[in-house]
């Protein structure tokens, strides 16, 4: 379960970075305290905002049922006024007739803030609004039933108007109001609610065991093929390398070696990143494999410069075209997407040039002149990204191939295809500082320029 938890989304880790803008001008990182005492003013202004628009709702509602009452207690001269007047709205708003009603005046005891208004001493008139109410009023609802509903409604509006106004005046009974509500969210959704119970916890996460992904695949030998032109399979068994393979035509081999179904294969590109592979996961041999740039994103214009087994205690060396490099080790260049890890710094037309391992304390270095040089391997930095430093210095060209060697000697391949080996105290010639131009190539170095693997 431990497993399962840390390779999936079972368990999570995140952080909290609380930058936020409380005042919505300035950014400030607040603590847990502020953040909830930031929640908690806001829940009090939409308290008050809202309390203040249900008043104005609460007086236009009491507006409207004044004018209902008013109109109830006249009921007959306000038929009168919309069946045979020719402006009914304006007779009701401006003709004097509830002068000769005493019993409308005696009734209508509320005065509101919007609701009509005294022109002179005994006389009183409807406002636009109540006016509109009334012309717009349904003869169903001409009952007395009605009329009690209106006087009920109105009561309680203004019963809730001036809890509403007591509310807004006074802080404590605002905070009060807040606790109420969110012990009723917590009643309606906390543990007690049938969808509310919490499913997950917060707490420190255990010390799980690292168990690899390869430990999951069943470990089988196979024999890894790359043709020159970027297809990859993986054929069952270690083959023999010399073995005779088909082709795409125009096509032919350019990496084979043999690996096992657990191991990690490391692709690197001129364009200086590393992209890493699971040979679990390449396709079969049976057929001509699969475009390698269908796997990784390795863009069109960027060549294959290398294709090994993943090895995390071997530490390479990396080089560009232009003759810079340093040592990097395999730990550090292992890619988690197909886009790979840029590893070597490469712009314009210098591209990488290789990716070999380290096994020796010497660097030898030949360039596109034909010039050696032979240094300490101590004189390079071990990075694990950059451009890095100056191998070799040219007037024309640049970097031809490089390789490191131990004391015994530095060995390559004749013309004749036969082995020679210089021996350390042979090279003093071409020895010296890193950065240096070196000296023209021994008798007997191989015509391409390169320290061709025994």
């Amino acid at each position: 379960m431990g497993m399962l938890y840390r390779s999936s989304d079972l368990e999570l880790r995140f952080s909290l970075n609380m930058n936020v803008l409380i005042d919505g001008l300035t950014p400030k990182v607040c603590s847990m305290k502020e953040v909830l005492r930031a929640f908690l003013d806001h829940r009090q202004e939409v308290l008050v905002r809202r309390s203040a628009h249900r008043l104005s709702k609460i007086d236009h509602r009491l507006e409207v049922l004044e004018g209902f009452i008013l109109a109830f207690l006249n009921l007959d001269r306000v038929i009168d006024i919309i069946r045979y007047d020719n402006e009914p709205k304006t007779a009701l708003m401006f003709e004097e007739w509830l002068r000769d009603h005493p019993r409308a005046m005696a009734e209508s005891d509320y005065v509101g803030p919007l609701t009509y208004r005294k022109v002179e001493e005994g006389q009183e008139e409807l406002s636009d609004v109540q006016a509109e109410a009334i012309l717009n009023m349904r003869l169903r609802s001409l009952r007395r039933l009605e009329e009690m509903e209106l006087r009920r409604e109105r009561d309680e509006l203004q019963q809730e108007r001036a809890n509403l106004d007591d509310l807004i005046a006074d802080n404590g009974l605002q905070w009060a109001k807040i606790s109420e509500q969110l012990r009723a969210t917590r009643k309606a959704f906390g543990k007690d609610y049938a969808g509310g119970a919490r499913r997950t916890t917060f707490a420190i996460a255990g010390e799980v065991e690292e168990v690899p992904l390869e430990a999951m695949i069943e470990r089988e030998p196979v024999t890894v093929v790359c043709s020159k032109m970027g297809w990859l399979r993986a054929m069952s068994g270690h083959l023999a390398l010399e073995k005779s393979l088909k082709y795409k035509d125009g096509d032919e081999a350019r990496f084979v070696f043999h690996a096992e179904t657990t191991d990690k294969l490391i692709v690197f590109g001129s364009n200086g990143r590393f992209y890493t592979l699971v040979a679990d996961n390449l396709p079969g041999g049976r057929g001509m494999g699969e475009p390698l740039r269908l796997m990784v994103d390795l863009p069109n214009d960027v060549e294959i410069v290398d294709f090994f087994i993943h090895d995390p205690a071997v530490k390479r060396l990396v080089a560009s075209t232009a003759g810079d490099g340093f040592i990097v080790a395999e730990s550090e260049i292992v890619a988690q997407t197909r886009s790979g890890r840029q590893v070597l710094n490469v712009k314009g037309d210098v591209k990488a040039l290789l990716a070999h391992p380290v096994t020796g304390d010497h660097v030898a270095c030949v360039g596109e002149n034909r010039k050696v040089l032979v240094f300490a391997l101590d004189e390079l930095p071990e990075m694990g990204r950059g451009k890095g430093v100056r191998l070799q210095k040219y007037k024309d060209g640049g970097l031809s191939d490089s390789t490191t060697f131990l004391e015994e000697g530095l060995s390559w391949k004749d013309p004749a295809g036969r082995r020679r080996t210089v021996e350390q105290a042979e090279l003093s010639e071409w020895t010296g500082k890193r950065a240096g131009a070196g000296r023209m190539a021994p008798r007997g170095f191989p015509r391409d320029n390169r320290f061709s693997k025994w």
